[in-house]
């Protein structure tokens, strides 16, 4: 299966068809039927860089699949971690892993990486 369908079945409707949780400790992120799919390419920093990395580069990967979340009291939990360039990275507000996603300041969107959380019933 190719990574580009890889999260089709989470998908109904054009809305989340599970629960998003974090990967690492479970924390409910969004109820399902709360956020709409967006299939769009975003350079999203690695949840983990490495050491070897010169001081302020930060690496990155492509991501094309993201939940959207127009109102920031959709999610059950979210925090925010740094800000660049009028984005803000968002992350687990219980164990503070992420990037998970990130928001735009300007539009008050939210996105949320398909790759980044858990899908559950």
């Amino acid at each position: 299966m190719s990574s580009e369908n890889k999260f089709e079945d989470e998908v109904v409707d054009n809305k989340n068809k599970r629960m998003v949780r974090c990967q690492f400790c479970e924390s409910l992120m969004l109820r399902q039927q709360t956020a709409s799919f967006e299939k769009q390419e975003y350079d999203l920093p690695l949840m983990h860089q490495k050491n070897s990395r010169a001081p302020g580069e930060i690496e990155k990967e492509t991501l094309s699949g993201f939940w959207v979340v127009e109102d920031m009291m959709t999610f059950e939990n979210i925090g925010f971690s740094n800000t660049l360039d009028r984005t803000k990275f968002l992350i687990c507000c219980d164990c503070e892993m992420g990037p998970v996603g990130y928001h735009n300041i300007d539009t008050r969107v939210s996105y949320v990486a398909l790759s980044r959380v858990r899908h559950v019933d």
